[in-house]
């Protein structure tokens, strides 16, 4: 084989999560012919901030995703020899990894600004004749084209942009056109009659937000492509990586951070909430016991001691982890337990009171006099009236998660300082700062990444929430 698959720790939750999503996708359909359950998720994507927002979700979703498939590749052996083992590389790479290898492989030897030809540091460099002059050194790949950068450099990067433009236009177009193509087949339309549809905004849903966010997204991803190609467009790091790079790696950190924190909070937070809210007495008390005992406990503090007992077990079996992803891979892992035990409290205060108001409603006093039992009570007639407050309660936690992981690792208690996120850009970059010239440029890619992910995500949330807010829908 060329290849062998390795899975991780968090890869194996992410495939869960992706199980989860397809049943989610089905129980969609089962709700298409039920009004009630419909008319929730229509009005969501009938928002057209709820469309604009969903496809820009779905590009970091997708970025996460390609970042998720590990593998060891092959190494080269001679064709004759055919008694030897295969042997695999010990790097683990993703499919990310592959595709941006052309990012991954180009390393310069220190700092430089984004779109530079040359170090950002001056350097002593050997002249032809033995002398010493001191200058700024070219790198080995960004602008490396160039003859002269001072008088090429900015016509080559708008002749580079301008090209990327073009090819993201004709993607777009042709994109769009099957998908105009494939609605208007399900229709049973023309294709004519449903492109004017969209274009004109008529229709239950408003497809040209969505189909405008995809052409904006491809049309950057081309630019970017295409310049990135022949520069840093974020600039390099101290050690001379590819900050976009490492940005666009960073993802897959940001959005682990905020949805498997959510695996492990939310059956802890539906048990015990509405279990605390149906059955009262001293049920009640032990669980009101035990999350206000969690909830006086600092949560800094209780994840510091657990990243720290998590570091001496580490260390102590070192030979447990075969390379560092899977330590690092590791520590992800048991972050996001310990934010998910740090944080299933309030959801499940917010569960406690409206099951202790449901328990007393007509239909579950009926229920519960006609003898029915507790567990098809709650089944039946709790949890399918909690759920819309589970709903709005997580999509707004997720943006607060990504910025958690950003908090931690600024102050050494996040993820591995060997893995790529946007805390640990933010930590590396903040001593930075106070050079002059001043580094900017990890800093800034981090926050762009991270900024239009959790504006996106609560822009989102907002659309959500109004949606499946019973008070809000009377209101309106």
């Amino acid at each position: 084989m060329p290849l062998i698959p390795v899975v991780l720790w968090t890869d194996a939750l992410v495939y869960l999560l992706i199980l989860l999503i397809l049943l989610i996708v089905g129980f969609a359909l089962y709700t298409v012919r039920h009004e009630h359950l419909r008319a929730p998720w229509l009005r969501v994507f009938r928002s057209r901030v709820g469309m604009a927002t969903s496809v820009l979700l779905g590009f970091y979703v997708v970025v996460g995703v390609l970042d998720t498939v590990h593998f060891r590749l092959k190494l080269d052996q001679p064709a004759t020899d055919v008694s030897t083992p295969i042997r695999y590389a010990p790097e683990v790479l993703s499919l990310l990894d592959v595709i941006t290898s052309g990012l991954r492989e180009r390393q310069e030897k220190s700092y430089s600004a984004p779109f530079a030809a040359h170090l950002f540091v001056k350097e002593a460099i050997e002249q032809p004749d033995g002398t010493l002059l001191r200058d700024y050194p070219r790198l080995v790949h960004g602008g490396a084209h160039l003859d002269d950068p001072a008088r090429q450099r900015g016509l080559d990067i708008a002749w580079r942009a301008l090209w990327g433009v073009l090819q993201g236009l004709l993607i777009s177009v042709m994109s769009l056109s099957g998908l105009i193509w494939m609605m208007a087949r399900a229709r049973g339309e023309s294709v004519g009659s449903t492109r004017a549809a969209i274009l004109a905004g008529r229709g239950p849903l408003p497809w040209r937000y969505a189909f405008a966010m995809l052409a904006i997204l491809i049309v950057l991803i081309l630019v970017a492509a295409e310049l990135s190609a022949k520069y840093h467009i974020m600039g390099t790091d101290k050690v001379g990586e590819d900050v976009f790079y490492q940005t666009l790696k960073s993802i897959r950190t940001g959005l682990l951070i905020g949805t498997l924190t959510t695996l492990v909070m939310l059956p802890a937070a539906l048990l015990l909430g509405i279990m605390a809210g149906y059955f009262r007495g001293w049920i009640d008390d032990v669980i009101q016991y035990i999350y206000t005992t969690l909830n006086s406990i600092p949560g800094v503090l209780l994840i510091a001691a657990a990243i720290l007992l998590l570091e001496v077990y580490m260390s102590n079996n070192a030979d447990q982890f075969a390379s560092l992803v899977e330590r690092a891979d590791l520590r992800l892992l048991f972050l996001c337990l310990i934010l998910g035990v740090t944080s299933w409290t309030g959801l499940c205060r917010l569960l406690r009171g409206e099951s202790l108001k449901l328990r007393e409603v007509e239909y579950v006093q009926a229920a519960t006099a006609l003898g029915v039992g507790h567990v098809t009570v709650i089944t039946r007639h709790i949890l399918p009236n909690v759920m819309h407050l589970v709903l709005i309660t997580l999509v707004l936690d997720f943006s607060g998660l990504v910025l958690a992981e950003a908090v931690l690792s600024y102050v050494n208690i996040g993820v591995d300082p060997s893995m790529h996120s946007w805390g640990n850009m933010i930590n590396g970059a903040r001593l930075e700062l106070a050079r002059d010239p001043v580094v900017w440029w990890s800093l800034t890619a981090a926050f762009v990444f991270m900024f239009v992910l959790v504006l996106a995500a609560n822009l989102f949330a907002d659309v959500v929430r109004d949606a499946f807010d019973p008070r809000l829908r009377t209101a309106l």
